[in-house]
């Protein structure tokens, strides 16, 4: 039965001119290119819109650290005037990164590790100062520091799959042809990295150790 109906179909399309078969195939082809080219239209949307998104994830918790510092300056400045130095390193580049928050996400993200490892030196600083180690004030707001930390590196590798998944969706072919005709540009998103191996270090936000023997 399946045969014979195979037959039926068939038999129309092979009593068709040469010509006419050809048009059929051609027009077929142009059908499944058309749904490809669709198709990856739409995956490349839906990765531009996940870049986005993401990003949006990583800049609220940089909006959080920088509304944290000020505080966390204060802090140290009632316990430790005279880190001026670092103080004041802090604070400028925390200027600078709110300044850049409407940046290029490659230049944003070089401004921030610096002031992560300005963070970072300003903590080590603290070490030395028992009563500032033991203020209710300032252990909130390492705390709250710690997690914002942990929720930005969270935030950036995901980020940063979803750029990667972006980038390769623009310049892998053939997909890339699509993107050339569609506006997708690789260069849209930059990656959010560290430049500085050591700055990637986790910035030193415990603590619970013991206090240095060397008091203030």
């Amino acid at each position: 039965m399946i045969d014979s109906e195979l037959a039926r179909v068939t038999t129309p399309l092979l009593g068709l001119s040469a010509g006419a078969n050809l048009a059929i195939a051609i027009g077929l082809f142009v059908v499944l290119i058309g749904g490809w080219a669709l198709a990856t239209y739409n995956s490349l949307v839906r990765r531009r819109q996940n870049c986005r998104e993401s990003w949006a994830d990583i800049d609220a918790e940089l909006r959080r650290r920088h509304d944290l510092i000020p505080n966390l300056v204060g802090a140290v400045k009632g316990y430790a005037a005279h880190e001026s130095g670092v103080l004041s390193e802090v604070t400028s580049l925390r200027e600078a990164a709110v300044a850049g928050e409407s940046g290029p996400q490659g230049e944003r993200s070089r401004t921030e590790s610096k002031l992560g490892a300005g963070i970072g030196r300003l903590l080590a600083r603290a070490e030395a100062y028992p009563d500032l180690k033991a203020s209710a004030n300032f252990i909130q707001l390492q705390n709250e520091l710690a997690e914002t930390e942990t929720r930005i590196e969270r935030a950036r590798r995901f980020y940063n799959a979803n750029t990667r998944s972006y980038r390769n969706g623009c310049e892998v072919f053939p997909s890339s042809l699509v993107a050339g005709t569609g506006g997708f540009r690789s260069a849209e998103f930059d990656f959010f990295t560290l430049d500085d191996p050591g700055e990637a270090a986790p910035v030193p936000v415990d603590f619970e150790a013991s206090p240095p023997a060397s008091g203030s």
